[in-house]
């Protein structure tokens, strides 16, 4: 009877998180709080912790990133990433992820990616170089980005399950960042073979025939152009042209830039207070100011500075994208986490000795858990919440976990259900970036798997030594 009670309270914490994930948007917070409500009043189940320290964090973050946003601080980051990209052409398919990741990490969101899109197709195709290769991989890298970065939801939601045991975020930063990295570099070289190259692919050299889109820059592309219309098979001499699109990149500002310092200088302060915790305020004699209150502070110093030296309009914050998506993520951290909590606090006894068995004897299955709640949630807080207190009761180390936990991201784009694939198959007009119709054969299936499994791996080596030191 009591296995039947156990199953019945776990298929409700199931069937909330998919309905909150048909929802979507704030949709994921309220289901997970009505699951609670139908463990506490339906099961009789203790309500609980409430992850509040992760939601403050979140709320602070959100805040003071909002305030940058509106000062045009992501928009002098886009057009310093822009250029970045377009300086290195040929190596675009290394260069662009690895930008798009690393201000990703910087901005605590992957909405900075979408202005790159364009330029990111542009400096790929008028280099003779297929625009899929670059667009998918950069889409694809701003995924795992959140598991490395200081002001991600993600992180807010794990560093309030593993500060409590003394593995601070500086030491989750220290496993997921050289794994990404490691994993991007390795995927790129494998990325820069899928698909055909521009000059054998037919369906793109239709295009340039018909006059629909022009050829790349190089020589060489206009010379097999210009053949095929002197053999008959293409359009007209007078419909090709080898002006590159020209990509909208939002115009920097002096207060754009002055926002995006200052929030970069609030992130470098909260590293450098994870890396040197004496630096931190002491109370007593032997405890220091944690990093959980710590991080709000900043980030609230941060976006007052902001707003006084850039004068950005305080009344239109809430309205602006990071907010909103913000404000969303905290509502869903909230539910669902609250939701987890309640029926894993409940079965703590029956979750370490059954799932935590079978996961200190596979580690792996718990990479693969969280790569297919980001597949089905499109959400690693959400993962995060719901599997992470589960390998932490099996007694998983941290080190393994961490590193595993940030590949597994690359989960989301497994399908091609999020808005930076649909932009990026929508702004490359050659057609190379394609969202399929199986759900298999879009052109970010295999680089969400071959990310996920090469930082995966790299993490697993990285969070190991770690746990051995």
């Amino acid at each position: 009877m009591e296995t039947v009670k156990v199953l019945l309270e776990l298929a409700v914490v199931i069937l909330a998180i998919l309905m909150g994930t048909r929802s979507s948007g704030v949709g994921l917070g309220l289901w997970g709080g009505t699951g609670v409500a139908v463990l506490v009043f339906g099961f009789g189940l203790q309500p609980g912790a409430i992850p509040t320290s992760a939601i403050i964090i979140v709320l602070a973050v959100v805040l003071s990133a909002a305030v940058m946003q509106q000062s045009g601080g992501i928009d002098w980051m886009v057009a310093v990433a822009a250029k970045a990209i377009a300086k290195n052409p040929k190596m675009i398919t290394f260069v662009a992820p690895l930008i798009s990741f690393l201000f990703s990490v910087g901005a605590g969101t992957s909405n900075i990616l979408y202005p790159l899109l364009p330029v990111i197709k542009d400096v790929a195709y008028q280099n003779g170089i297929r625009p899929s290769r670059p667009l998918s991989l950069s889409v694809v890298a701003t995924g795992v980005a959140l598991a490395a970065s200081p002001v991600s939801a993600a992180m807010a939601a794990m560093i309030g399950f593993t500060s409590e045991l003394g593995f601070e975020m500086i030491n989750i930063i220290m496993i997921t960042l050289p794994a990404a990295l490691i994993g991007i570099v390795v995927s790129a070289f494998i990325v820069n073979k899928l698909g055909k190259d521009i000059e054998d692919d037919p369906q793109i050299q239709a295009k340039i025939a018909a006059g629909e889109i022009p050829p790349p820059a190089g020589a060489a592309a206009v010379k097999a152009a210009a053949d095929a219309h002197r053999s008959g098979t293409g359009a007209p001499r007078t419909h090709l042209s080898t002006a590159p699109a020209k990509a909208a990149i939002p115009e920097p500002t002096a207060a754009g830039r002055n926002a995006a310092l200052i929030f970069f200088t609030g992130v470098l302060a909260i590293v450098v207070f994870g890396l040197f915790p004496s630096l931190r305020p002491p109370f007593g004699a032997e405890t220091r100011m944690e990093m959980s209150q710590l991080i709000p502070v900043i980030m609230f110093v941060a976006g007052t500075v902001i707003i006084m030296v850039a004068r950005p309009k305080v009344g239109d914050i809430p309205s602006s994208t990071v907010f909103k998506a913000g404000m969303v993520s905290a509502i869903a951290l909230f539910g669902l986490a609250w939701l987890t909590s309640t029926f894993l606090e409940a079965h703590s006894d029956l979750v370490s000795n059954g799932v935590g068995a079978l996961i200190g004897q596979a580690p792996w299955i718990f990479a693969l858990g969280v790569f297919l709640i980001c597949v089905l949630t499109t959400s690693q807080s959400t993962a995060t919440n719901t599997a992470v207190p589960i390998a932490l009761s099996a007694g998983l180390p941290l080190g393994l976990l961490s590193g595993m936990w940030a590949g597994a991201f690359a989960g989301i784009y497994l399908l091609p259900t999020n808005g930076s694939q649909i932009a990026a198959a929508n702004f490359d007009d050659s057609g190379s970036t394609k969202l399929g119709t199986k759900l298999v054969d879009h052109s970010f299936f295999l680089p969400s798997i071959i990310l996920a499994v090469t930082t995966i791996i790299a993490g697993s080596v990285i969070g190991l030594a770690v746990d051995a030191f």
